[in-house]
């Protein structure tokens, strides 16, 4: 199912390079690794002149100022976002090649703009003077965000300082690269492969067909091909095979191995990511305090809602203190459940504990839960409370039905209604999809949805990120496009794409980031969609669309057995419904001890 993007030696010449394009859509079916650095380059030579243009002739206003620097941007939306996104999604070593050759000129350019101080002086002009009343809502916003970001990016630094300041954020730059193609290439290189049917004991029929594709693609030439029923079975640590491999595998020697691969994922060999955790860390503590901040976290806090280090680490405490009680209740339930059903773990040796710690500890002679126990018996203990299994629900929740019921709600929420248009814009895979959003006045915005898990080339998680932006410029508007990339269950073999439920979460997650972006009405770039909006403010409309998947008729309207075209019968979804809280302490404290972690960190 994968496609690799082709490579070539050649330098395709400027008329031929699809990354400079100044219209449509991105090429994404003909743009190479080969064409990057010349494209870039070619960009950023014209918008350092521009830039200077800028700074020669700049005025304290809204025309002379902020409208200028809106058009530096605009040649970068086709030449630099494309290889961007294609770097996530179609990741190969050519374009990492081509990707990591300019990356830091695109940050030395970023940098030289907002360090600009003719355009600094000007934008404190624009707020401290008579220019200021004259501006909406959108464009103050805009003026203080932008000088915001110059005195985080080095604007007040001269000399030794700018330099140094300089230095590092080109070397964070890279090194969050290099953490991301760790990652990737961790998860890659591991693979569980399953001959002994004893193994495989309570493996979902939909894992074992999954595993069983997944060892096929991967198999060499000499090997017997698997089935669904026989194996052999390849697990892996991607999201769609590992996390039902965890819930439901019997053997416990096998979900160590694969617990512990995951976890250890990029932690040592080649891809080792803990000296390049380190060196991010040091920088960018050195970094905050060139700005004049203590910390790191004082400095990104700086642009975020939060008031503070104080403020979020109270807010932590609260949340962990009315979790953890609730947390120790979930582990106690699980203990219980793994007992009823005789499992034997041993009972381990435990220093002597006092208060919290010890209130979570297993009573003597009960089963000593792990790490790689709790997926397992989460499972279980659902299955016996609530009568149900994730497996019972993915049937019916193929994924052309979800979006349809997706897009039939977003009509009845925001007046808009979503159209197939496959086949009218390059994509990057077959997988692909293209829709274009429609409300009375006609078409507003587009979006891609790459939805498929793709281990080979792409990243792990979910996200949306933009294509294009909604702006008007010379007097027509430019639609925004979005790019919303899942990483849900494949197709198996004639069998179409069945979701588990947490898959549909997390597509209506990514699809209120999406409808966010598009259904903006500010035609100002730099404010339109998420642009300008506090990233701890962010995930607001996300989170208000995965609500909707308890709504009982939208839930039902997701659903049609893709066998029988049934909808999901009611007892399953008054089943689901009452497990939406299944095990919430432990998810909660789960949350709060990353984020802990990273303030901790930084």
């Amino acid at each position: 199912m994968s496609e690799q993007i082709p490579t070539s030696d050649s330098s395709a010449p400027h008329d031929e390079n699809p990354l400079l394009a100044t219209s449509g859509l991105p090429r994404y079916d003909a743009i190479r690794p080969q064409h990057v650095v010349p494209a870039v380059r070619h960009v950023l030579a014209e918008a350092r002149e521009k830039l200077a243009a800028i700074e020669q002739n700049v005025q304290p206003t809204w025309s002379g100022c902020v409208e200028p620097l809106a058009q530096l941007g605009r040649p970068f939306q086709w030449a630099w976002g494309p290889v961007g996104h294609l770097n996530s999604v179609m990741n190969s070593p050519e374009l990492r090649e081509a990707y990591e050759t300019v990356l830091p000129e695109i940050v030395a350019f970023g940098l030289r703009v907002k360090q600009s101080r003719p355009i600094y002086d000007a934008l404190k002009t624009i707020r401290e003077g008579g220019e200021w009343q004259r501006l909406d809502e959108a464009q103050r916003r805009i003026v203080a965000t932008k000088l915001l970001n110059a005195e985080l990016s080095g604007v007040g630094l001269d000399g030794e300082a700018r330099e140094r300041f300089n230095e590092i954020e080109r070397d964070l730059s890279q090194l969050s690269t290099d953490v991301s193609n760790h990652v990737l290439d961790a998860t890659k290189a591991w693979s569980l492969v399953i001959r002994d049917p004893r193994d495989a004991e309570g493996l979902p029929h939909s894992l074992r067909q999954f595993a069983a594709q997944s060892y096929n693609q991967a198999k060499a030439a000499d090997d017997a091909p698997g089935t669904a029923e026989d194996g052999p079975w390849r697990i892996t640590l991607d999201l769609p095979s590992y996390v039902p491999f965890m819930q439901h595998c019997r053997s416990r020697e096998r979900r160590e191995q694969a617990y512990r691969a995951y976890v250890t994922r990029a932690s040592s060999g080649e891809f080792d990511n803990g000296p390049l955790i380190v060196r991010t860390l040091k920088l960018r503590r050195e970094q905050a305090r060139l700005l004049g901040y203590r910390t790191y976290a004082e400095a990104s806090l700086a642009e975020k809602m939060a008031p503070g280090v104080e403020a979020v680490s109270e807010m932590f405490e609260r949340l962990r203190a009315a979790s953890w009680s609730h947390a120790g209740q979930d582990l106690r339930e699980l203990q219980d459940c793994a007992a009823r059903r005789g499992a034997e773990f041993g009972g381990g040796h435990h220093e002597e504990d006092s208060g919290e710690a010890a209130s979570a500890r297993p009573p003597s002679g009960e089963p000593e839960l792990l790490h790689w126990d709790i997926p397992f018996w989460s499972e279980r203990l659902r299955e016996e409370r609530y009568g149900f299994t994730d497996e019972e629900l993915r049937p019916y929740f193929p994924l052309e039905r979800v979006l349809t019921g997706m897009f039939g709600l977003a009509e009845r929420l925001f007046g808009v209604t979503v159209e197939r248009a496959d086949g009218e814009a390059p994509v990057w895979h077959p997988d692909v999809r293209f829709f274009r959003i429609f409300d009375e006045a006609g078409h507003v915005a587009s979006f891609y949805l790459d939805p498929y898990s793709r281990p080979e080339n792409k990243r792990g998680g979910a996200w949306m990120n933009t294509c294009f932006d909604r702006v008007r410029e010379d007097g027509q508007v430019q639609r925004p496009v979005a790019h919303l990339v899942c990483n849900a269950t494949p197709p198996v073999g004639e069998r179409p794409a069945l979701m588990t439920f947490r898959e549909v979460e997390t597509l209506f997650h990514e699809f209120g980031h999406g409808l966010q972006h598009m259904l903006t009405r500010v035609e100002y770039r730099d404010a339109a969609g998420i642009n300008g909006i506090e990233w701890d403010a962010v995930e607001l409309p996300s989170q208000f669309m995965e609500n909707w998947c308890y709504h009982r008729p939208t839930l039902l309207g997701l659903t049609a057995h893709y066998e029988t075209n049934a909808p999901l019968p009611a007892e399953l979804f008054e089943k689901l419904k009452a497990a939406r809280n299944h095990l919430s302490g432990t998810s909660l404290l789960r949350q709060l001890r990353l984020g802990m972690t990273d303030m901790a960190l930084h």
